[in-house]
């Protein structure tokens, strides 16, 4: 991954993957609502362009905090740059623009729509993208010549480690391995908590209170339509605040994230994660700065003879530089019609009580957990998301690019680029197996030893047949009765598929499954 830029690489023929310039000083930097950090600008009085546009709004339906969380956002950042900006409230960004008289600059934005209006924009200098570690011309120079199924994320995130130098010993990794993955799969802890503070959460201020009126009169005008809880807001809306959750996550927190990053709690949604997406999506901060802020912190804590674990730090290190940014680059890698995948034709709609968010609706313990966390907060962590929600969606056969716009409205951290290699290839595998080389199909064991989900639930993590037979169980062998055709050239699937000769019931199993659709009353 060399830092230099040009050459003839894949896709550059396409206007939105092109190598924009690195900086444009001298112009006003027209920042969107998720380039919000003092790393978008190419000097701190550089004059800037904010833009909130109530179509943005009206075309979904978004939850209720993000929607106040991107406002608070937009806002407190035109409130902290005063007069150096000019802060535009339209319908648009058509709208906006042509109220402004002078050129401008932009760093390429994070979706094809949006790449192809700037581009379109006379007087608009599009720059290079800001807000990840590696630059999208390093990572086409990385992928030429690799075929889709070989653009693994354990790869690219070993090339980008040598490059940035992040938690090397010299040549080689620190404690000798890359990936300490398998040392982050511990179960919940018995007793329901993962022993740390609870986080730092932010106050609001006058500016949220406008917010919140605004939004209450859009609503009542039926002018928008949101989804979700009000509440007090739970995230970051400056770069100051990002700071303070960095801080107290490196300091309260990085030490126990490890061992239970994939475990779920009904009682504790945040366990010992960063809760830092939000922020870093909001582009709030730059992810380099919290890689190295991470790193020091494991340099200095070793130094005093009390090192952070390495898998705490490296699995950290991995969620911000390694998937994140591998995430990001294979939205423009893999192009525009990835998002249309449907490799194991799943037609259904996303039913009502998921679209609505009606956890009281749902009879399976886990999921009316964590729907009510995603009502109630907007977020949950990637567990719930892939095991639980994703699970659910592939095993009854949603719409895979249904449930990728649900993603992105109801979770605060939600983006069209973050939600389409997520969730049509990792969690729905209607890519046919590029991101991931298998399903990720689980029964109800997995959820029973990695939650406390099962513990009083009507449903019987064991049972497949029956009035209390799991949902997730029986949908897990309906799920591959449905798809053994589609499966049987997947090596990793033989043994599960072969499992179906063994099931005496399932031709039962199946049809209650049918019967049961995507109700899980």
């Amino acid at each position: 991954m060399a830092t230099g830029g040009g050459g003839d690489l894949p896709g550059s023929g396409d206007p939105a993957l092109a190598d924009f310039p690195a900086q444009a000083p001298d112009t006003r930097r027209w920042c969107f609502a998720d380039q919000l950090g003092p790393h978008f600008l190419d000097a701190p009085d550089q004059p800037v362009l904010l833009v909130e546009s109530r179509g943005v709004f009206r075309r979904r339906r978004f939850h209720r905090q993000k929607a106040h969380l991107l406002l608070s956002a937009l806002r407190h950042r035109a409130a902290e740059l005063g007069d150096q900006a000019i802060s535009l409230q339209t319908d648009s960004y058509a709208e906006a623009l042509d109220r402004v008289r002078e050129p401008l600059s932009v760093c390429a934005p994070t979706t094809w729509p949006a790449r192809d209006f700037v581009l379109r924009r006379p007087g608009v200098t599009v720059l290079e993208a800001r807000g990840f570690v590696t630059r999208q011309a390093d990572f086409r120079r990385w992928a030429e010549g690799r075929s889709r199924q070989r653009l693994l994320m354990d790869d690219f995130y070993r090339v980008a480690r040598r490059v940035h130098d992040v938690l090397m010993d010299g040549a080689e990794p620190a404690g000798g391995t890359w990936n300490l993955d398998h040392e982050n799969r511990e179960p919940a802890p018995a007793d329901g908590r993962v022993d740390v503070p609870p986080p730092w959460l932010p106050v609001e201020d006058e500016i949220d209170e406008q917010v919140r009126a605004d939004l209450d009169r859009w609503a009542a005008d039926g002018d928008v339509a949101f989804v979700g809880d009000d509440g007090p807001r739970l995230f970051p809306v400056t770069h100051a605040e990002t700071e303070e959750r960095l801080a107290d996550f490196l300091t309260h927190r990085l030490r126990a994230f490890g061992p239970h990053e994939d475990a779920m709690l009904a009682g504790d949604p945040w366990l010992a994660h960063s809760m830092l997406s939000a922020s870093l999506n909001l582009g709030l901060v730059d992810p380099a700065d919290v890689v190295a802020r991470a790193e020091q912190a494991y340099r200095d804590s070793v130094a005093a003879g009390d090192p952070l674990p390495l898998n705490s730090v490296e699995g950290f290190v991995r969620q911000v530089m390694g998937w994140r940014d591998w995430i990001w680059h294979l939205y423009w890698q893999l192009g525009r019609d990835y998002r249309h995948g449907n490799a194991l034709a799943a037609h259904e709609e996303v039913p009502p009580w998921l679209g609505d968010l009606e956890a009281e609706a749902v009879g399976a313990n886990c999921l009316s957990s964590v729907v009510r966390d995603v009502r109630e907060r907007g977020w949950v962590h990637h567990i719930p998301r892939l095991m639980v929600l994703g699970n659910y969606a592939l095993q009854r056969g949603i719409e895979p690019l249904a449930m990728t716009d649900w993603f992105h409205r109801v979770f605060v951290d939600g983006y069209d680029w973050v939600m389409v290699a997520n969730v049509v290839g990792m969690s729905q595998h209607a890519d046919g197996g590029v991101l991931a080389t298998k399903p990720y199909a689980a029964g109800g064991a997995y959820i029973n030893r990695m939650s406390d989900y099962c513990g009083g639930c009507r449903y019987d993590p064991k049972k497949r047949l029956g009035e209390d037979a799991c949902p997730f169980t029986a949908g897990y062998w309906a799920f591959l009765e449905r798809n053994r055709e589609r499966l049987a050239e997947n090596r990793r699937m033989r043994q599960p598929l072969s499992g179906l000769g063994r099931l005496k019931d399932l031709d039962a199993v199946v049809e209650q499954e049918r019967d049961r659709g995507t109700d899980p009353r």
